[in-house]
């Protein structure tokens, strides 16, 4: 039975000396995320209650931080000696000079302090979470050229009036409502060659802009994604998210080209896999290539996936997208169980509809995995999940659901538009 408790964020730098948490059974797990310096490696879920050893708790960390602790050796040259259980020769405090030397090119010595980067803040309505957006800006010690919000469909001047607050933000307001009408402003409003999205709802790291420009730096790159961690677990809502609905894509760099779409092509290449729009970027030159959103998703529309249908097309037009795991910011998820469902609701309409449109291009395998999704997928959830249909199968109805609208929503816009086109 999985657990259902709420979990204490904490951030360790191993840098630093390594203690043992204490995990009370009143006071809820903790959810670890393991750092050196600006690099994240590796992340842990102690449950309430659980009682470690300092070795065994060690071990724990090391089985968390070693697949990035082998892919940076790897890209640096750098060995690292084994036991036969796979685990580092040496106790982890012994490890601190060989990370230093292993991660040592991945840490910029120096951050400019500005890059020709656009960041496009999309918000409707939300002036207090825009605010804390917008603060967290401040403290960058790289800039962007350029700081953008985009009000969609605002009911007042409230979000206008914050960003006054904050001095050399643009302010644009978009009437139509749509949160990839938004993105489509934005993105055409933007002056410099790299356009970054981030969520109003996230808190950037401080190392995040610099690190969206480097990954630019590689000339084949023509968007990314990076790290989305969330920025607390405090509630059941949080909890199933985090566990079962993350945007966090890992601790290694992954790229995703031509041959990552060939191979999945008959199955529908799991473009959702690529990263979130939470945190984003694209050359503003890729638009010209590919065109802009379709403003039939995402919020407002059909409620999501306008990002993942965007990667679709950069893909298929043989263009690379990269996800960078040290461009990290953390998102507030849902607190609400009922706000959770409806999100489930809208995330699962858009990613059918979606999922359809992407099937027009050269009939590509989504209307298999549509099928099996619903029959096969939902089904062994409604078993499993009976009677009780806690923790991750709350949200199941709001799933099925989602999907059912979805085909409503796509036939719909078929009929009335003669035929939804990859723009």
């Amino acid at each position: 039975m999985e657990t259902q408790y709420t979990y204490q964020i904490r951030h360790i730098q191993l840098q630093q000396p390594l203690s043992l948490p204490a995990l009370e059974e009143d006071r809820g797990g903790q959810y670890l995320v393991y750092w050196w310096q600006s690099i994240p490696l590796g992340h842990l879920f102690l449950e309430p209650g659980t009682v470690l050893s300092f070795q065994e708790y060690q071990e724990r960390v090391l089985y968390a931080v070693r697949p990035s602790l082998e892919f940076y050796a790897q890209r640096s040259l750098v060995s690292v000696p084994e036991k036969p259980n796979g685990l580092p020769l040496q106790p982890l405090t012994d490890w601190v000079n060989d990370l230093e030397v292993v991660l040592q090119d991945f840490l910029p010595e120096t951050l400019p302090d500005q890059v020709p980067v656009s960041v496009v803040i999309c918000t409707c309505n939300r002036p207090q979470q825009l605010a804390q957006c917008l603060e967290r800006f401040t403290h960058l010690a790289c800039l962007p050229q350029e700081l953008l919000v985009v009000d969609n469909a605002p009911k007042d001047d409230a979000t206008k009036e914050v960003v006054r607050q904050f001095a050399g933000v643009r302010y644009v307001r978009e009437p139509q409502v749509g949160l990839d009408v938004a993105r489509n402003t934005g993105a055409r409003l933007a002056h410099y060659p790299v356009v970054a999205f981030v969520d109003d709802d996230v808190t950037i790291h401080e190392a995040w802009l610099y690190q969206v420009w480097e990954t630019f730096q590689d000339p084949k790159v023509a968007a990314m994604t990076g790290l989305v961690l969330a920025a607390e677990l405090k509630s059941e809502a949080q909890c199933i998210f985090e566990k079962h609905w993350s945007f966090n894509r890992g601790f290694l760099d992954k790229t995703f080209e031509a041959e990552f779409f060939r191979s999945t092509f008959r199955k529908g290449p799991p473009v959702w896999k690529i990263g979130a729009g939470a945190n984003m970027a694209f050359r503003k030159s890729v638009f010209e290539d590919v065109g802009y959103f379709d403003e039939l998703l995402d919020a407002g529309a059909a409620g999501c996936n306008g990002d993942s249908e965007m990667w679709y097309r950069i893909l298929a037009k043989g263009h690379t997208i990269h996800y960078n795991p040290r461009a990290v910011v953390f998102h507030a998820h849902r607190e609400g169980v009922q706000e959770l469902k409806r999100q489930i609701f809208n995330y699962m309409r858009g990613h059918t509809v979606a999922a359809l449109v992407q099937r027009q291009h050269q009939r590509a395998g989504y209307l298999k995995y549509l099928i099996k999704l619903f029959v096969v997928s939902y089904s062994r959830s409604a078993v499993k999940g009976f009677p009780a249909y806690n923790f991750r199968y709350r949200t199941l109805w709001a799933q099925i659901t989602g999907v059912v609208a979805g085909f409503g929503f796509y036939l719909k816009h078929k009929v009335s538009q003669g035929k939804i086109t990859m723009k």
